[in-house]
């Protein structure tokens, strides 16, 4: 079943658009470490982490930001952290992401979570869990919020392709709760990245050592990115939109993004605007959007993870002031 499932994911990589991922057969240095931490952890080589192989840093602070939130063991179950993972993918309307996430969860309990799911979806402010779990679980959040943007860019609507035989899914929670039962010490993804202080809006994450740290030098790798893919008039427009932005989906009309970047250079414009829905509403993300932008495969997986990491750290820290009201 394992092996079934795993070609099967595997396979899944040729759904990957706009980038060409690297081959597991022609992974070197960094993309390969990764690549094969991924398949030892997380059970198999996840299309939403490999999408990022163009861009090997960003590569490997997303398989950190995975790994040291959702995978790696701590006060909170793994069932309680894929029940926060499915009810954020639910919010950001990412069926890729339920569909792996609810198959786990089920294959793991029977148990329900609703107050969890509440909770990490916006709609229950209240913290239904012991404060020694904020740290994983909004970490999870983090995660999710970050994975749902750029599953909406880069990946289709199913984990499995479409001629896989109907019991697929199954077969996958089974897989994936299989892998999920293991245990996983904290912080073997922090040698990885460089070391890096973690940036006060993280605070929240510093009862927890190892995310503390990992955050720390996933936010330096994501900015870096940034960085290289926009110019400094472009991030800062960007920024200052996130951390005005109230968490609400704008809904189907664009005119507020092209209101916000009609002050830039017209070359930039093209960029900040990809940024901006990629953070805001990554389900406004098409074709002409990404050919516009114009970058390679590096510089275009640096943008879209510098812009839902900034998001996903803003959808954080919300929901962290709402839980502590």
């Amino acid at each position: 079943m394992g092996r079934i499932v795993r070609t099967a994911l595997r396979r899944s990589l040729k759904q990957i658009r706009h980038v060409e991922p690297v081959k597991p057969s022609a992974a070197t240095g960094l993309v390969a470490v990764v690549y094969s931490d991924v398949e030892a952890d997380f059970g198999m080589l996840a299309p939403p982490v490999a999408l990022h192989s163009p861009a090997p840093v960003a590569l490997a602070a997303t398989w950190s930001l995975l790994r040291e939130t959702l995978v790696a063991s701590g006060h909170a179950s793994r069932a309680v952290k894929e029940a926060v993972a499915a009810a954020v993918s639910r919010s950001n309307t990412c069926p890729y992401c339920v569909s792996i996430h609810t198959a786990t969860l089920e294959d793991l309990t029977p148990t329900t979570f609703a107050d969890v799911e509440a909770w990490a979806s916006g709609s229950g402010a209240v913290r239904p869990f012991p404060a020694e779990q904020l740290p994983e679980l909004l970490g999870v959040v983090v995660a999710f919020h970050y994975l749902n943007r750029v599953v909406n860019v880069f990946l289709g609507d199913s984990p499995l392709p479409a001629n896989a035989p109907a019991p697929a899914r199954k077969f996958l929670g089974k897989f994936m709760g299989t892998s999920a039962r293991k245990d996983y010490p904290p912080g073997r993804s922090l040698r990885l990245l460089a070391e890096a202080p973690r940036p006060d809006d993280l605070a929240w994450s510093s009862g927890n050592p190892v995310i503390a740290d990992a955050l720390g030098r996933i936010a330096a790798a994501f900015d870096a990115g940034g960085e290289r893919a926009l110019s400094q008039p472009a991030r800062d427009l960007v920024l200052d939109r996130i951390a005005a932005w109230d968490g609400t989906p704008p809904g189907l009309s664009r005119a507020w993004v092209t209101e916000a970047v009609a002050g830039l250079p017209a070359e930039d414009r093209p960029g900040a605007t990809l940024a901006l829905l990629v953070a805001i509403a990554s389900y406004q993300v098409d074709d002409d959007t990404v050919a516009a932008f114009g970058g390679d495969d590096r510089r275009l997986v640096e943008l879209v993870s510098w812009a839902g990491f900034t998001a996903a750290r803003r959808m954080a820290g919300l929901l962290h002031r709402a839980t502590e009201v």
